[in-house]
């Protein structure tokens, strides 16, 4: 078939704002056969497969496409997901805009290919009309632990079942996924996508161990003792960051971990049919410019906020939030307060009322590239709200370093590793997600736990010789 040289990408249907403000259903609603087929055809299938590069986990992604413009949907899935054990969450959650699609021919005069939006129409046909294929694999025999169920743990955890390792996840809360089941808004991931997602890692024959907490339930050393020969911990950075000013401990304020937590593991997104498990008021302030601010301020409008307010330190220009995720929030009516800082959260009989914030300017660019925010004098003002959430980041939590002899950190808590093996300092012990990088994306997470499967399979087997 000749390729459609439209520049355009074809249009993805979404709900409308005013709707899906009142709902947690998808926002995007996904490509027909027929708009899939007609992306698809936009691929130039080009030789040097400079897509590919931009891939974490190395997807072969003219392949799939070209299957996919074929109508041939189950190759095109097969092919996808022999590098990619989550497609259908990357294709949602993945910031494809700097990764492989920055890099696609088709952008250097138009838009790029909608990789994205290809890879989750595959997976969700895939879901919908074919049988799981549940490879045959013999097993070696030997164990190896993952401490963490999150994006990181369960591909590295798949990784070395398809390679026949008794493979078990230990995961410190009740339900598997981590932040795609905990910290990503059912409107962007729907859970129940999420646990079929899942259940293909499990068909493998990876065994899960819930409610552990390595490093308190379980300590690292402990595991080797119970005989498994390599451990790879993946257990993520959710222990929030504050802002350390006045009124952060009033009621009424949240941790954006908290309050997706609540919203999603606790099911707020279902009131009335459960007890909302969040207070929020009238006007709700989210603290922060990045993917999981847009995620809690959305959240709050859609828990019935009147207002909502996203209030950052530093200019659009400088958001990391997506760009779509951006362009959401304002056509929901969430209402940016940028260039403003607040320094103290003000509250009565124990309950928010406000904030006193600043206003800011931007001046040199600092250590990350971006314009350093410095407070104008004398900009103080009050700003009513009745809650605040804040979401500013997160780090890992300290209790694995703290019972690790010879497990090398980063000031910041982050465990160091070799980046080409996601080898610790310490002996067969691997390391890979956010708790090595700081917060950062699931298809990264997916990368590093690849990596290190690859890496652990290597040394155990040379240890078998």
């Amino acid at each position: 078939m000749a390729p459609n040289m439209s520049l355009k990408k074809v249009p993805i249907p979404e709900q409308k704002p005013e709707e899906r403000i009142k709902n947690f259903k998808e926002v995007a609603l996904g490509y027909t056969p027929e708009q899939a087929k007609e992306e698809a055809l936009r691929c130039l299938q080009c030789k040097t497969r400079p897509c590919v590069a931009g891939c974490p986990v190395n997807v072969r992604i003219p392949e799939f496409i070209k299957k996919v413009s074929e109508g041939d949907f189950d190759e095109a899935f097969r092919i996808l997901a022999s590098e990619n054990c989550l497609p259908a969450v990357c294709g949602r959650v993945c910031p494809q805009e700097t990764q492989c699609e920055i890099l696609c021919v088709r952008g250097k005069k138009g838009e790029p290919v909608a990789i994205g939006r290809l890879e989750r129409f595959v997976a969700d046909h895939a879901m919908e009309h074919m049988l799981p294929e549940i490879p045959e694999i013999k097993k070696n025999g030997i164990k190896v632990a993952i401490a963490g169920g999150g994006p990181a743990g369960l591909t590295c955890a798949g990784e070395l079942a398809r390679m026949g390792y008794e493979v078990t996840i230990f995961e410190a809360l009740h339900a598997l996924g981590g932040v795609l089941m905990y910290g990503i808004p059912e409107f962007r991931l729907p859970k129940r996508l999420v646990a079929k997602e899942i259940a293909k890692a499990l068909n493998l024959g990876v065994k899960i161990e819930k409610n552990v907490i390595i490093g308190k339930s379980i300590k690292v050393d402990e595991l080797f003792q119970e005989g498994f020969k390599a451990v790879f911990i993946g257990c993520g950075a959710g222990l929030p960051s504050f802002m350390k000013i006045e009124g952060e401990n009033l009621n009424g304020v949240y941790s954006a971990n908290e309050f997706l937590t609540r919203a999603n593991l606790m099911k707020a997104y279902d009131f009335p049919n459960v007890p909302t498990p969040i207070k929020i008021g009238k006007r709700v302030a989210v603290i922060g410019g990045g993917n999981v601010a847009m995620d809690a301020a959305r959240t709050a409008k859609r828990l019935g906020a009147e207002e909502v307010y996203i209030v950052y330190r530093r200019s659009e220009a400088e958001l990391p939030a997506r760009a779509e995720e951006v362009h959401h929030a304002k056509e929901e009516g969430i209402i940016f307060r940028l260039l403003r800082n607040p320094v103290k959260i003000l509250g009565k009989d124990g309950w928010v009322t406000g904030m006193e914030c600043v206003e800011m300017e931007l001046g040199e660019p600092d250590e990350s590239g971006r314009r350093r925010p410095v407070v104008k004098k004398g900009s103080n003002f009050n700003f009513p709200v009745e809650t605040v959430v804040v979401a500013i980041g997160g780090t890992p939590n300290p209790l694995i370093r703290q019972t690790t002899p010879g497990l090398e950190v980063q000031k910041w808590g982050g465990i160091i590793v070799d980046e080409a093996t996601m080898k610790t300092s310490k002996e067969g012990v691997y390391a890979g997600g956010d708790i090595v990088t700081g917060a950062a994306t699931v298809i990264l997470a997916m990368g590093a736990g690849k990596t290190a499967a690859r890496a652990i399979h290597e040394a155990l087997q040379k240890k078998t010789q």
